[in-house]
């Protein structure tokens, strides 16, 4: 008769921090781990290292101002986060935005979200132990950041898309640009697929790794890509759809599984869509003024308005109320990474401890819009 030496030996849970200064945390977060042995029990996620206030310091800046708040809550899709505020303040003063703006604005935010998919492929690969696929991702993300510095004279933190249009036209050769770019892009993000997706160590440590359904996520309130890789074709440029990109034929990527696997991989796919929609903007694109006429100050009347936008993340809302002052009496922001981030406890449990990292990337967040 053999004895279990582990017999009658009491069992503790042990607790660690991962965070906030751990590398792969992307950013300023800070989770506790609960484990058993190497399985996760339970996480307290802990958030706030990178609180400034933002939407309270927007009720002390005018309308022209409150934009570069918002160039920094995402600081990876700056256009996007433009984008937003200013359509609501411009549904709130009943403004049309000139048809040549409106084109510009969504060439601007698809190169936006290619340029934050890649930063996402990039990082997750280091996630995941790959070094490579980062070199590849920047090499194309640099090219697009170019292009965004001779658009806007900014590299990050544009201050381009303005309330009635934008700050000014694209240079003479934007066009010449634009067919340098796509091709390449085209070919980069190719590379970048066949460089790390069916990989065959990347596959073990993310395929069935964090499954979530789509009843699931809808409860959890995720959107985008973390949404659309378990199955639900939600997509607010479609459902929804804000400047002309009811114009634009392009598909939805969805995902089976909602596992790392496919929350990687539906972003993927996304930059190949936001090519076809560049591509037919680019055709469709008017000659015309980008900016429509209205007073110098923006100075909304009374009332209030929610409107919402897709960012690489998911759906952005902005809730504004306008008191008819210069400055908007109250902003509030439906940030896609904060709501996303409040499944990862119920992606975590049960979880190894060594995917925890694997977790948490997937779910691609930026603290900055976060904390806010």
């Amino acid at each position: 008769m053999t004895t279990d030496p582990n017999e009658g030996a009491n069992t503790l849970e042990m607790m660690i921090n991962m965070g906030p200064q751990h590398p792969s945390t992307h950013g300023v977060f800070r989770m506790v781990l609960h484990l058993d042995g190497e399985r996760v029990v339970r996480v307290e996620p802990h958030i706030g290292y990178l609180h400034r206030g933002s939407e309270k310091l927007s009720e002390g800046e005018s309308y022209a101002q409150v934009i570069t708040l918002f160039d920094r809550l995402d600081y990876v899709s700056n256009f996007n986060n433009e984008l937003v505020f200013c359509m609501a303040a411009e549904k709130l003063m009943s403004i049309d935005v000139p048809e040549r703006a409106q084109y510009i604005r969504v060439i601007l935010c698809e190169l936006n979200r290619i340029a934050s998919h890649l930063l996402y492929y990039g990082t997750y690969g280091l996630d995941t132990g790959a070094i490579t696929p980062i070199l590849y991702s920047f090499r194309e993300r640099e090219r697009i950041q170019n292009l965004f510095e001779a658009v806007s004279g900014a590299r990050m933190m544009h201050n381009f898309i303005r309330i009635g249009g934008l700050k000014q036209d694209v240079p003479e050769d934007f066009r010449e640009r634009m067919d340098r770019l796509l091709p390449q892009l085209r070919q980069g993000i190719d590379e970048c697929d066949r460089l790390l997706s069916h990989s065959e160590i990347f596959l073990a440590r993310t395929r069935g790794i964090a499954r979530i359904s789509a009843e699931d996520a809808i409860r959890w309130g995720m959107t985008g890509p973390a949404l659309r890789a378990s199955g639900v074709l939600e997509d607010v440029r479609v459902t929804e759809p804000y400047q002309v990109y009811d114009r634009f034929d392009f598909d939805i990527p969805a995902g089976t599984m909602g596992d790392c696997w496919d929350r990687y991989y539906v972003p993927l796919e996304e930059m190949r869509q936001s090519l076809r929609i560049i591509q037919q903007a680019m055709e469709q694109m008017p000659d015309g003024p980008v900016m429509t006429t209205m007073r110098r100050i923006a100075r909304p009347p009374k009332g209030e308005v929610y409107v919402q936008a897709e960012n690489p993340r998911g759906a952005i809302g902005v809730y504004l109320v306008s008191d008819g002052s210069e400055k908007p009496y109250r902003v509030k922001v439906r940030p896609p990474s904060f709501c996303n981030l409040q499944a990862l406890p119920y992606l975590m449990r049960d979880a190894y401890v060594a995917d925890a990292v694997v977790i948490l990337g997937s779910l691609d967040i930026i603290l900055g819009e976060v904390d806010r």
